[in-house]
């Protein structure tokens, strides 16, 4: 089986997969002062969950935003699971060029995104995540990743205001009752749902202006559940969207 790791800001999503089928997946928060062998134990113990070991997997692939942690992921594996981790970066096949400035700056997990949207909608199309930020991958119609947009996250949003003014509680991300909030509380959830709600189709419509009417949208990342079903221009939803993409840059460097 393919152990995949995807390392975000907030959150770690892991995955195993038997052939192109995921069959386990979990997430924990991410701590950036994890160890080698604080990630084995942790692997081992979510492995042991579902009845599986070390010894079930047969090979694994990463992606990280987080630069200090892929040396210890990538012990860990060496160490534990017996064999290397190879890391998405430079050296490791995508099969999408990059038609960036620098194409060293696109991040590991946008890449990744990149890579599904496009074996899932073919191209043009456009790949919405919905994390620490929210950012917008754009790939062109021929497979090529054409570069992107990146805009601050909900939850980033809604601790600044928080943070700054004295008199806005904190509330959690349900759907608001109405557009139009009759308290403090629903008008800070309209706010947030509806705005970024409004924000996604906004830039999806642009970039549909600009790509052509054909431009399909794929959603993923931790609070897309939140937003996309307040949202009128995205096609599809999947959560586990990145470590598809990474099986799929796994099988293309065997």
């Amino acid at each position: 089986m393919l152990l995949v790791v995807d390392i975000g800001n907030t959150q770690t999503h892991l995955g195993v997969f038997r052939g192109d089928e995921l069959v386990h997946d979990w997430r924990f928060a991410t701590v950036r002062e994890s160890t080698a062998d604080e990630l084995g134990a942790r692997l081992r113990s979510l492995l042991a969950l579902r009845e599986l070991d070390f010894g079930d997997l047969d090979a694994s692939i990463l992606s990280s935003t987080v630069p200090q942690l892929r040396p210890e992921w990538t012990a860990m594996a060496e160490r534990y699971l017996g064999r290397e981790m190879p890391v998405v970066g430079p050296g490791l096949r995508t099969g999408m060029p990059i038609r960036m400035d620098n194409p060293r700056e696109v991040g590991a997990d946008r890449l990744v995104n990149a890579v599904a949207g496009f074996e899932r909608l073919g191209g043009p199309c456009v790949i919405v995540d919905f994390g620490t930020a929210i950012t917008y991958d754009i790939v062109g119609a021929a497979g090529e990743y054409v570069g992107g947009i990146v805009a601050p996250g909900v939850e980033i949003s809604m601790e600044a205001l928080t943070s700054r003014a004295a008199a806005i509680p904190k509330v959690d991300l349900k759907p608001p009752r109405a557009l139009i909030g009759k308290s403090t509380v629903e008008a800070i959830r309209s706010g947030v749902i509806y705005g970024f709600a409004a924000q996604v189709d906004g830039m999806l419509a642009r970039l549909r202006d600009q790509l052509g009417e054909e431009t399909a949208a794929i959603a993923t990342g931790g609070l897309a559940g939140a937003i996309v079903p307040f949202c009128e221009l995205i096609d599809e939803v999947d959560p586990l969207l990145t470590l598809r993409g990474l099986r799929l840059i796994h099988e293309r460097n065997l």
